[in-house]
């Protein structure tokens, strides 16, 4: 018969499994958990046999979170966000290339003049480029059609502005792109860029989003009242 594992590894498994399921780790912290059902639960899917040892790893896990309020710094952050949209965006993913970036200089220079926003995201493979749809001919025509992989039409840029402390406060972004994957919204680019959270959607997905962002900063007015 396999013998479980020592307590210690247990404990990090039971820690690993909590880490791994949000939803768990948020009713763990605010003490809406059962814990002898959470302890089955986690022997059946781990396939661990010591529900004692599970219970008592669940149980000073909880211990632990309960002394960091981060849900508290997040409302704390929101609270003083607003909410700044942008229709007609275009999203150009274009070869990750040196040419391709060259290229780009030129158009940022004319941007800077004309105080138009344009964001570019470097990934490995390619460079997503995200601009007002009245910039895509030139952005497309500068880079080359030939180093153009994809382009994205009839977007919205949902930005949330925050105060400068959402650069020290963890899980903001994960708190807004949460409530919005629980929404069925399906963002289809995103970017922090210093305190601006950025969320490209749909069109049609607008108004739903545009709604979930602002129930949660009007949340977190209501529930920091008095702080």
């Amino acid at each position: 018969m396999k013998k479980d594992a020592p307590r210690e590894s247990i404990a990090e498994r039971t820690r690993m499994y909590i880490d791994a399921h949000p939803s768990v780790k948020d009713c763990i912290s605010k003490d809406l958990i059962n814990y002898s059902s959470l302890a089955r639960l986690i022997m059946r899917e781990l396939g661990i046999a010591n529900e004692e040892a599970v219970m008592i790893a669940c149980r000073r896990y909880a211990v632990k979170l309960g002394r960091q309020d981060h849900e508290g710094e997040i409302l704390h952050v929101l609270r003083d966000s607003r909410l700044e949209l942008k229709t007609r965006i275009a999203i150009i993913t274009a070869k990750n290339d040196w040419t391709v970036l060259h290229r780009l200089e030129v158009i940022f220079k004319k941007l800077l003049n004309e105080k138009s926003i344009m964001q570019i995201i470097q990934g490995t493979h390619a460079i997503t480029i995200i601009s007002d749809e009245k910039l895509k001919n030139e952005v497309v025509s500068l880079v080359g059609q030939e180093n153009i992989l994809k382009v994205r039409m009839g977007l919205v840029e949902i930005s949330v502005r925050s105060p400068e402390r959402i650069t020290e406060t963890s899980g903001v972004y994960a708190y807004l792109a949460n409530n919005l994957s629980d929404g069925g919204i399906n963002v289809v680019e995103s970017v922090s860029v210093f305190t601006d959270t950025i969320f490209i959607v749909k069109e049609e997905d607008m108004m739903k989003a545009y709604s979930i962002l602002s129930r949660c900063i009007e949340s977190a007015e209501q529930m920091t009242v008095g702080d």
